[in-house]
């Protein structure tokens, strides 16, 4: 049973239930007074209000709750069992602690029990608010309960043990409906699942936690948990019960600090929340840590779900892992879904992104992050909802498809993920069911001083748990290829952005923060070992040791590691004005000098484009012809260098606007009706025919990580502004990279050359006419000159063509 027919027989009619009131965005509840019990509430389905009832006080301080008139008329007493003289109804604590939404085993309280003592019979109590009757139906008895008040009811059947099955009969001002109990079930959560979470071992976390559909004892529902050792008490809030979580308490499972509770006729498409009583008696409603579907910003519930997708990958699946990573070719389109063609659904991207990609040759994706977040001006890297893809651009189901849409065109998937931190709106994770749970207990490690948020607790196994869980989530829930894993250096830095008194060393009196090493490590460890073919690619911006050693030599255990020196370094140098070049000659030539301390990543991404740091072509010196060639001549440089490569959206045709995620790429410089149209659509050309060179030269990507694979062949020519080096790979031929970054024509410029290589021939030529470029050529293959005395290299002469990168092979 799903939808409103669901939502229906769980809770009762929308005219009975108590008025929702609640702003979706802010997530912070409003306090209203309890409506009468004439009044008929309005519907919502969003998120609600609680009532100032009991239920808004500490148990201890809470008053006994007193029946309501309207339960000691007439007609409601005919229809009440008869009491025994200590009656079946809750009293004191119990009864205080329930209603006020703090009692730890609602279980033991509500549903069927033995009757104690020597009587004989079992006793029945319902928690329904808002009901005018209950009645039990079991056994071939139909008995109304006695009202005690409050929404209580109970009372006592003759019945020589507690039925297997029953039901109650729910009445209300203008309806009656038969609903299952949900405190008739057993827990539907195993021991096992139980220790591993205890142990911080359960490696799929989201089968045990969250809201899962399913049939337990025989009866359809969704099974509710949540990690919260903090709280008194913790109920179920939704659009099922019209948000009113009083007659949903969940119970504790002993000391894990897990609470359940299983629901009867919930299922798929449902909204809820947990409603949290904290240590000091306060209440907070908040989304499910585990949800795997939410509403669409700046809505912010939970959603019940499951998935229907049936892949049809299994053969990208199955020959991923063929060759290792980083002796592959790895070419990266950057992409922020939302806003690289703004408007489309993960559909609609499905129809447009894998052609695009796939035509332009890039190897993979990279996803900025899609996992749920409230502000799209963060970009997704403040999240909310760690195990939710975006709501903004379809269901999870919806982006499983995109994933499977770019593996179909031959197209890998990264996907950003930001374990680093999380934002601080009280509706999420920050402060959770109490103090601190997600986040450290002290201060000093617990807030994010340069992004207003807070880091997570990496020591805390659970927390631990549900970060390494979670990577894990998004390789096996969605077939994503690689994790690359943000912010890195935040995290094993104690240090981090924080000045003198901000920061307290380690037990061993240093700035790293051991408590990240194992997570990173462990996460590494784990997705690896579960996903053939996944890389983890870490943007650590230091020179931390290690990075990508694997875990079990002591290092952190990623594939790739972005390298930023790199970037940093030949960004000064082509944006200077080439008079000035020769000065910065070393920014280029640095790079080699770490280059196989990692494996590195060679990144332009989005943070290069952004807040004032210029797109990559508006970023290089002189007119707009020299800025292209510029542009062109350095990617050729890029592609050419050891690493692999990754390109951010709209650089690719030379956008001249930094990015923006309100509008995206300006695609409109590719209609031909636009005059500089060629320009762009030339320097797109180029990054298509980079790629496909790429692809077909092993020597470019197999010997990437080890010095075997690169040898310079003029390093010093700092008066010339020119780089000349060999690339290698196990077995056939070199490929030589020349870049020329001065804006004059060299003839006749010699290069020492390896023997035994007859000719050399021109592969590729930023300087193209079909480029834009002025057709500097080397149409002819070069043959080698015999070296000088003394045995000298042959060397070649040839054409260097003005701001340009020229490859070439042997003929």
């Amino acid at each position: 049973m799903t939808g409103a027919a669901a939502q229906a027989a769980a809770a009762g009619p929308p005219d009975s239930a108590p008025k929702a009131a609640q702003d979706a965005e802010s997530g912070k509840a409003a306090k209203v007074t309890k409506p009468a019990k004439t009044t008929k509430p309005a519907k919502s389905r969003r998120t609600a209000s609680r009532p100032t009832t009991p239920a808004d006080q500490p148990p201890d301080s809470a008053p006994k709750a007193v029946q309501d008139t309207e339960s000691t008329s007439p007609a409601r007493r005919t229809r009440a069992p008869k009491r025994e003289p200590d009656g079946p109804a809750l009293q004191g604590s119990d009864r205080d602690r329930l209603l006020a939404g703090g009692h730890h085993d609602p279980h033991g309280l509500l549903g069927a029990h033995p009757v104690g003592g020597a009587a004989t019979g079992v006793v029945f109590r319902a928690l329904r608010p808002f009901a005018r009757a209950v009645t039990v139906l079991a056994a071939g008895h139909r008995t109304a309960l006695h009202d005690d008040g409050d929404g209580l009811f109970s009372g006592v059947l003759p019945l020589d043990a507690v039925p297997p099955e029953y039901s109650l009969l729910v009445t209300y001002d203008d309806n009656e409906l038969e609903v299952q109990d949900p405190y008739r079930f057993l827990p539907a959560l195993g021991e096992l699942d139980l220790y591993l979470i205890g142990e911080g071992r359960h490696e799929e976390l989201w089968r045990a936690l969250g809201a899962q559909p399913m049939v337990h004892q025989g009866v359809t529902g969704t099974r509710f948990t949540v990690w919260a050792p903090n709280a008194r008490g913790v109920r179920v809030a939704g659009d099922f019960n019209y948000w009113n979580a009083t007659g949903f308490p969940m119970r504790s499972l002993g000391s894990s600090g897990i609470w359940e509770l299983f629901v009867p006729g919930v299922g798929e498409g449902t909204l809820y929340k947990f409603e949290i009583m904290r240590p000091d008696g306060s209440h907070t409603l908040r989304a499910d840590p585990m949800a795997r579907r939410t509403e669409c910003p700046p809505a912010n519930a939970s959603i019940v779900t499951a998935s229907h997708h049936v892949w049809r990958d299994q053969e990208w699946m199955e020959h991923r892992a063929d060759r290792p990573v980083h002796k592959a070719p790895f070419s990266v389109y950057e992409v922020h879904l939302g806003s690289w063609r703004p408007g489309l659904s993960y559909r609609e991207l499905a129809e447009q992104l894998p052609a695009y990609v796939a035509d332009l040759g890039f190897t993979h994706v990279e996803l900025m992050p899609v996992a749920e977040h409230p502000f799209g001006g963060s970009w997704g890297y403040q999240v909310t909802g760690l195990y939710a893809p975006t709501a903004r651009m379809g269901t999870p189901d919806d982006f499983r498809y995109l994933v499977e849409s770019l593996h179909r065109a031959g197209i890998g998937v990264i996907m950003d993920w930001v374990p680093a931190h999380f934002p601080k709106d009280d509706w999420a994770l920050a402060r959770f069911d109490g103090p601190n749970l997600y986040e450290h207990e002290d201060w000093r490690r617990a807030e994010h001083p340069d992004w207003g948020t807070l880091e997570f607790d990496y020591g805390r196994p659970e927390v631990r748990n549900f970060l390494v869980a979670n990577a894990t989530y998004w390789c096996e829930e969605f077939h994503i290829d690689g994790l690359r894993v943000d912010a890195v250096a935040s995290m094993l830095y104690l240090d981090y952005s924080r000045e003198h008194g901000e920061w307290a060393p380690n037990e061993f009196g240093g700035r790293d923060n051991p408590d990240a090493v194992a997570f990173l490590q462990e996460m590494n460890a784990t997705v690896y070992r579960r996903n053939p073919g996944v890389v983890t690619i870490a943007e650590e911006s230091t020179a931390w040791d290690g990075v990508t050693r694997p875990t079990d030599s002591g290092g952190l255990g990623f594939g790739l590691k972005w390298n930023m020196g790199w970037m940093h370094d030949s960004l000064v140098y082509v944006s200077k004005e080439p008079v000035h070049r020769k000065y910065h000659h070393n920014e280029m030539t640095f790079s080699m000098v770490y280059a196989y301390s990692e494996n590195y990543v060679l990144p332009i991404s989005h943070d290069e484009v952004v807040h004032g740091k210029q797109a990559l072509v508006s970023k290089m010196p002189g007119d707009w012809w020299q800025q292209r060639a510029n542009h062109r001549a350095y990617l050729g440089y890029m592609w050419a260098h050891p690493g692999k490569q990754l390109l951010f959206m709209g650089q690719e045709f030379a956008q001249g606007a930094e990015w923006s995620e309100g509008h995206g790429p300006d695609w409109w410089l590719l209609d031909p009706s636009y005059s500089a149209e060629p320009d762009h659509r030339g320097v797109r050309d180029l990054v298509r025919d980079l790629n496909q060179v790429y692809l077909d030269t092993p020597a470019l990507w197999e010997l990437d990580t080890v010095p075997d694979g690169f040898a310079w062949v003029l390093g010093d020519a700092a008066e010339d502004n020119v780089f000349a080096f060999l690339r290698f790979d196990a077995k056939s031929g070199p490929l030589l990279a020349v870049s020329n970054f001065s804006p004059v024509v060299r003839h006749g410029y010699r290069l020492c050359v390896p023997d035994l290589i007859p000719a050399w021939t021109e592969v590729l030529n930023t300087d193209a006419a079909r480029y834009g470029g002025s057709d500097v050529r080397n149409p002819e293959p070069l043959k080698p000159e015999a070296g000088g005395a003394h045995g000298g290299r042959p060397y070649l002469e040839m054409t260097l063509p003005p701001l340009a990168t020229v490859w070439l092979k042997p003929a």
